[in-house]
């Protein structure tokens, strides 16, 4: 059971992809999104998703800090019903309020400089997006 960790951004989707097994997260990519041909970014992650033959896709929702769900919230979950159309596969919506900012926080003590973070960092939240699931359902 392997599952597809996803943060998507205006400009870029970080991806990430767990162990054969389910328990760990590794970042896999940070995938620079088509404005002119916005489909392509659904058939780059449906390919990979066969490619490591993915069950699940976890993607990152954006919440309002009180819960709600606002503009870029509604757009997640565009997103995940669009994929769905290109990988048939269990799409979940996670909570990802403030994992951008642990993120940068964790490439920050590990003294990764301004500019390798900004390469990094939708990779990273990608990461942790998809081990905070992992490591609930494994509870």
């Amino acid at each position: 059971m392997r599952a597809l960790g996803l943060d998507l951004g205006t400009k870029t989707v970080g991806i990430a992809v767990s162990d054969a097994l389910g328990w760990t997260a590794q970042g896999l990519e940070t995938l620079r999104r088509n404005a002119e041909e916005p489909e392509s970014d659904f058939v780059k992650i449906a390919q990979i998703a066969k490619e490591y033959e993915v069950t699940t896709i976890v993607i990152g929702l954006p919440k309002n800090m009180n819960g709600s769900i606002g503009p870029s919230g509604e757009r997640s979950q565009e997103f995940a019903d669009t994929l769905k159309k290109h990988h048939d596969c269990e799409m979940v919506m996670w909570d990802e309020r403030l994992t951008t900012v642990a993120a940068e926080r964790m490439l920050v003590s590990a003294d990764v400089s301004r500019k390798k973070r900004k390469k990094v960092i939708d990779k990273m939240a990608a990461v942790m997006i998809l081990q905070g699931y992992l490591d609930r359902k494994s509870m």
